[in-house]
């Protein structure tokens, strides 16, 4: 069958359009991002549940460009160093160098974001902040998996149970309950979390004692693979679009993480 020369000229376009949508989708690389439970950034990745900041910060780096496509996969703490090492995640974010991931090699990109690790007591009439000043002899709660300043980024459960008198769960409801019922003294807790759960749970405010004593900084990093689809520098100039057009600031300063300028953002540990 003939073509006129009408319907030639609008097959044309038809067939170029095609072509260009088909580079699009190939020019999106897709980046896997590790996805363990680490909240408020990730909760329960692996049951499927698409809620906390992580899914937020990728849904923002998605919407921001199109050269590059974001995805989750679930993994857990101890189980992200394997799955990085062995290709099956590109990047692992809200991460620190000193967790763990000496002698693997990766390219650090400072993320401009900190948050912190703060000591929780119950409340009592004879109890300040002094209670805090000294670990020993205390019952401790604690994260499994979590790497604290105060021993030393050692997150051997073992250790921890037998030199620190620690309890070990995988929830910091859990170990906040522990704290209020009296079954542990002291409770470490990410300060995001912890104003988000008061936040959920404003009674308990009263009966919850929190440190001025602050075990760790958490600057956080995202760390990339040295043969990831996304450069270190690329990642880094997309956070910087995402602080710059506010919208770094709409996902975290509710959870009082703060959004910071950066310098050098990027460092390479090969």
């Amino acid at each position: 069958m003939k073509l006129s020369p009408v319907r030639r000229a609008f097959r044309i376009p038809g067939l170029v359009l095609g072509v260009l949508m088909a580079q699009t989708v190939w020019a999106a690389q897709e980046v896997r991002i590790g996805a363990a439970h680490f909240p408020p950034y990730t909760i329960r990745p692996e049951q499927g549940a698409d809620t906390g900041l992580l899914p937020q910060l990728a849904e923002a780096l998605n919407a921001l460009q199109g050269d590059y496509h974001f995805v989750l996969v679930p993994t857990s703490i101890p189980r992200r160093f394997r799955d990085f090492e062995e290709g099956r995640t590109d990047m692992a974010i809200f991460e620190n160098p000193q967790w763990g991931w000496k002698g693997i090699a990766h390219v650090n990109v400072d993320m401009g974001l900190e948050d912190a690790e703060v000591f929780v007591a119950q409340r009592r009439p004879d109890r300040t902040q002094s209670y805090f000043a000294d670990l020993k002899g205390k019952r401790l709660a604690l994260f499994s998996g979590y790497h604290y300043e105060f021993a030393h980024f050692n997150a051997d459960p073992k250790y921890l149970a037998e030199t620190h008198n620690a309890t070990l769960t995988y929830s910091h409801d859990s170990n906040l309950l522990m704290v209020l019922r009296g079954r542990a003294d002291i409770a470490l807790v990410t300060r995001s979390y912890l104003f988000d759960y008061l936040s959920r749970n404003p009674g308990t405010a009263k009966e919850l004692l929190i440190s001025e004593r602050v075990d760790q900084v958490y600057h956080h990093y995202a760390l990339l693979r040295p043969k990831a689809p996304i450069s270190g520098e690329a990642f880094s100039q997309l956070l910087e679009r995402l602080r710059s057009n506010g919208e770094l600031l709409k996902i975290f300063q509710p959870y009082r993480i703060e959004v910071m300028p950066t310098a050098n953002a990027v460092n390479k540990h090969l």
